[in-house]
């Protein structure tokens, strides 16, 4: 792989993202770490400093259409172009509420954030994947959001779940949309990481998590787009 690639990791300042970002960095790409709190982001890169790996810290909030066009615009002015998306940020808000009692202003801001903000990213740098016919995107999902799942009663966080089932629509159709451009776009369900927001009794390392991830991030020409994953294996939508 060449190491002139550039990726975008959203919400790596900690858990996958910053997983992900170690791995992608390891790989030979030049990242970007971005979070809401550039503070947060510069100290995750000065952590990965401290491993040998090397990033760029930006501020983003996915959520805010002029932080998305300012981090567009500025990896425009400073690298040219882009090659990796990766769609980490995401929140789980839901606590204990169930779908027919749920809270709509917590499911507005869980789309807000999870489908959404995602589908901005893919808005502001796709154009510049299609000027040299080349782009991965990777929409970390996960299975809650599955049809299968939320049928079987499984989707027990209805603005996660509803959040994720959307983006893997989201997918599906810009992988439609995209076909024949050497623009892949797929999901992924990590599975249950030891994160924040998995807890410490899940059954995976984060390094287990970004593993599926980094793998479609660096899927050669002529790989799968339009699918979601799990430990490198399609799963059901």
């Amino acid at each position: 792989m060449s190491v002139d690639r550039v990726a975008v990791v959203t919400g790596a300042n900690r858990g996958i993202g910053y997983e992900i970002v170690r791995q992608l960095s390891r790989s030979g790409c030049r990242v970007i770490l971005t979070a809401r709190d550039y503070a947060k982001a510069d100290q995750a890169v000065r952590r990965l400093g401290d491993l040998g790996e090397r990033a760029v810290p930006r501020q983003l909030d996915v959520t805010d259409p002029r932080s998305v066009e300012r981090l567009a615009a500025s990896i425009h002015a400073d690298f040219g172009k882009i090659d990796i998306l990766v769609n980490n940020a995401a929140i789980a808000n839901d606590g204990e509420q169930r779908g027919i009692d749920a809270d709509l202003e917590l499911v507005h801001h869980a789309v807000e954030t999870n489908l959404f903000g995602p589908w901005r990213l893919c808005q502001a740098f796709v154009p510049m994947m299609r000027q040299h016919n080349y782009g991965r995107i990777v929409n970390v999902s996960s299975g809650m959001g599955a049809f299968g799942d939320l049928a079987e009663g499984k989707g027990v966080e209805p603005g996660y779940s509803v959040s994720k089932t959307a983006l893997n629509g989201l997918t599906a159709m810009l992988a439609s949309e995209l076909e024949g451009t050497n623009i892949l776009v797929n999901a992924v369900c990590p599975g249950w990481v030891r994160t924040d927001m998995g807890g410490p009794s899940a059954d995976l390392s984060v390094e287990d998590g970004a593993d599926t991830p980094v793998w479609l991030a660096l899927l050669p020409d002529g790989g799968p787009s339009g699918g979601l994953f799990r430990r490198r294996q399609r799963i059901p939508w």
